[in-house]
């Protein structure tokens, strides 16, 4: 049974599949930042369950960025951004438990589009 199989459910909230492109960024780290790229395994509201490129050490903060599947009045794409510690990890994967977050817009082309909307009359 590896790391990441369920032994008993011991969260404390619900997790739910969801399969998104996500960039991560170890924070407060000395030398050379660690940041990379993968995808969401399942995700709820206390934590995440993401791939790495590489292992990301039990205990560091961590930035996930995710590329969100909805967009804000249907037309500016979104992104989640949340701030957590790294509960389990290996070679693949990382879960993180959540201690803050926000959603943003994604990028220029986003803020671009939203004026656009804005300025379109109804």
């Amino acid at each position: 049974m590896s790391e990441f199989e369920v032994r008993g459910e011991r969260r404390r909230t619900n997790r739910f599949p969801l399969h998104e492109s996500l960039r991560y960024k170890v924070l407060f780290s000395k030398g050379e930042p660690v940041c990379g790229s993968g995808h969401t395994v399942n995700m709820g509201s206390g934590g995440i369950l993401f791939t790495t490129e590489e292992l990301i050490p039990v205990g560091r903060s961590v930035e996930v960025s995710v590329d969100w599947p909805a967009q804000l009045n249907g037309v500016c794409p979104l992104k989640f951004v949340a701030v957590g510690r790294v509960v389990r990890s290996d070679s693949k994967q990382a879960a993180v438990r959540i201690e803050r977050y926000q959603f943003k817009t994604r990028g220029r082309i986003a803020a671009v589009t939203m004026s656009a909307a804005i300025a379109t009359p109804a």
